[in-house]
C-alpha cells in the first residue's frame, strides 16, 4: 500500500505540483493528504471531471508544468470531451497525469453502478488511444511507473493515466474541518430525509440523488414498510437526478414529483437546474440537502456553504422556499402547496451511521417498481 504523504511528497519532488479533480472512494487517503497540505493556488476541487480537465489545461499554460487531475472512473464521461476535443494530441497537445479510481474492477464485489464502468474502464482509454499503467502498491516500483509517465506525458505532450485499484492508499485521516465548524448544531441528513418523507402526501414520487442519501431513503422506507414504489434512486450518473425528476414532470400528471439533491451533486451539473427552472411544470419540487461535502466518498468540502443556492435558483426560474429555522413539515408543507418549479435548501450535518446498509434490490427492480405508477 502506498502511503499518501510519501507518494505526494514524491510527485511534489518530480515538478507534479498542482491537483484538482472530484474525490473517489478509492483515492479519499490521496485526496484527504492533498486537502489538508496543498493551498488553494495548488489544489482545487472541481465541480466536475471536465471541469477540472479544463482548469489542468489552464494551469499547463500559464507554467509550462505538468497538472495531476484525480477522478473515479465513472467521471471518465465528463472528462472524454476535453481530452480528446482539447488536451488531445491531435488538437492542443497537454501533458497531464490523470489519476483515477478503478470501481468496479472485474472480479472484485462492487454496487451495480460501477460494474460495467469496470469493466470498460481501460479499453475506454485505450479507445482514446493514450497511455496508462497501473500502480502496484509498492513504493519502489510505482515511482518508476511514475517517473516515466511523467516523462511521455512531457515528451509526447499528451494526457496519461494512473490506475489506482481498491487498497491502493494506506488510510489517511483527513483533517482539514474549518467550514465544518459552524454546523455542529444541524441535523443530520439522514434525520432531515425521514422529516421529509414523512410531510410529503402519501402519493408523491421521489427522485433521490446518489451517494448516502439514496440508501438512507431505502432504509427508511424499509423501517416504515412502507415499500419502494414511490422511489427512484439515482445510484450512479451523479448530478442528473434533477432532470431524471425534470422528466418525469413534463410527461405525468401526477401532482407532485420531488428531487432530494447533494450540494456536490447540483454543483457537478448546476446548468441543469437552469433548464429546469424554466420548463418544468408546476408539479416539480427540488430539495437540495446541503452539508458542504462530498460525504459519500470522503467528506472533502465542496464550495456549497460558500455560495447562495436560493439566489441561484431564483435567478434560474424557480420559486424559492426561505428557510428562517421553520419547522421541516412546515417547509415540506410549503413546497408541496406552492406552484412549481419551487426549490428548498436545507442544510445538515456531515456524515452518515456506520451500519447504514445498501439497497437489496436491483436498479432493474426498482425501476419496474417505480413505473408502475403511470400505468393506467
Amino acid at each position: 500500500m502506498l502511503d499518501p504523504k510519501e507518494f505526494y511528497n514524491f510527485l511534489n519532488s518530480i515538478g507534479i505540483n498542482f491537483f484538482t479533480g472530484v474525490p473517489d472512494s478509492l483515492l479519499k487517503s490521496f485526496c484527504g493528504f492533498v486537502a489538508d497540505n496543498a493551498d488553494d493556488q495548488h489544489h482545487v476541487i472541481a465541480a466536475n471531471e471536465g471541469g477540472a480537465v479544463a482548469t489542468g489545461i489552464g494551469y499547463h499554460l500559464a507554467t509550462g508544468n505538468v497538472p495531476m487531475i484525480y477522478m473515479q472512473n465513472s467521471g471518465l464521461g465528463n472528462a472524454i470531451n476535453p481530452l480528446i476535443s482539447l488536451a488531445d494530441r491531435e488538437v492542443y497537445s497537454i501533458p497531464m497525469i490523470i489519476l483515477i479510481g478503478w470501481r468496479g474492477e472485474p472480479d472484485f464485489h462492487d454496487e451495480p453502478q460501477h460494474i460495467k464502468q469496470g469493466k470498460i474502464m481501460l479499453s475506454m482509454i485505450d479507445s482514446m488511444k493514450l497511455p496508462c499503467k497501473i500502480l502496484t502498491g509498492n513504493f519502489d516500483e510505482d515511482k518508476e511507473i511514475v517517473r516515466l509517465l511523467t516523462k511521455e506525458a512531457i515528451r509526447n505532450q499528451t494526457p496519461v493515466f494512473l490506475v489506482a485499484r481498491k487498497g491502493l492508499f494506506k488510510p489517511y485521516q483527513f483533517s482539514s474541518q474549518e467550514q465544518f465548524d459552524q454546523i455542529d448544531n444541524l441535523p443530520t441528513r439522514e434525520n432531515l430525509i425521514i422529516e421529509i418523507l414523512k410531510a410529503l402526501p402519501k402519493d408523491t414520487l421521489v427522485v433521490s440523488t446518489t451517494g448516502m442519501a439514496s440508501r438512507e431513503i431505502y432504509e427508511i422506507r424499509d423501517s416504515n414498510q412502507a415499500g419502494h414504489h414511490l422511489d427512484f434512486l439515482t445510484v450512479g450518473g451523479m448530478g442528473h437526478a434533477s432532470q431524471i425528476a425534470f422528466g418525469l414532470s413534463l410527461h405525468t400528471d401526477k401532482k407532485n414529483i420531488v428531487c432530494i439533491d447533494g450540494d456536490g451533486a447540483a454543483l457537478m451539473h448546476l446548468g441543469s437546474m437552469a433548464i429546469s427552472g424554466q420548463f418544468a411544470k408546476e408539479n416539480f419540487k427540488h430539495i437540495l440537502l446541503n452539508n458542504g461535502a462530498h460525504d459519500s466518498v470522503g467528506g472533502q468540502p465542496t464550495v456549497g456553504f460558500k455560495i447562495d443556492f436560493n439566489n441561484i435558483a431564483n435567478s434560474f426560474g424557480y420559486k424559492c422556499i426561505e428557510n428562517e429555522g421553520n419547522d421541516v413539515t412546515i417547509l415540506i408543507k410549503k413546497i408541496i402547496n406552492a406552484q412549481g418549479p419551487v426549490f428548498l435548501e436545507l442544510k445538515s450535518s456531515l456524515g452518515s451511521r456506520k451500519d447504514l446498509g445498501r439497497p437489496s434490490s436491483t436498479p432493474q427492480e426498482n425501476k419496474m417498481l417505480f413505473m408502475q405508477n403511470f400505468k393506467k
